[in-house]
């Protein structure tokens, strides 16, 4: 029992540290539902799922998943009604890390598109896969 009372404060620590590690994966259910590559080219296969890559023009010119839309972060509030018009349809959302990609799914379920998704990973998870990339 003084083994416990001697070293309290690196118990502390020990949880402390084990809590916030683990607080990432615990409030992550009611954000983004991130998709890993082979999840969502099943998306886009059976359920025709529309792609819109939220990074800039630069990033999509250098190379995107193949039939996506390109509809940068800072405008997809005004123009994802324009580019993806049936909300029923699953929506994936895609960036260059999975980062830009994971505040997009919020800004589109507040428009009303709630089968909203982000590619887990981004761009790079995707060429990691070896599938295909689009270029501009």
């Amino acid at each position: 029992m003084s083994f416990f009372l001697d070293n309290w404060m690196l118990f502390a620590i020990a949880l402390a540290s084990g809590g916030m590690l683990m607080f990432p994966a615990l409030t992550s259910g009611g954000g983004a539902a991130g998709l890993t590559p082979a999840e969502v080219v099943q998306l886009i296969n059976r359920e025709k799922a529309a792609v819109v890559d939220v990074c800039g023009p630069d990033e999509f010119a250098a190379g995107h998943v193949t039939g996506a839309k390109n509809v940068p972060l800072p405008e997809l509030e005004a123009k994802l009604a324009g580019v993806v018009k049936n909300k029923n349809l699953p929506l994936v959302l895609v960036c260059a890390s999975g980062m830009r990609s994971k505040r997009a799914v919020s800004i589109a379920k507040k428009l009303g598109y709630e089968n909203t998704h982000s590619l887990t990973g981004g761009m790079g998870a995707w060429r990691t896969a070896n599938l295909p990339v689009e270029k501009a």
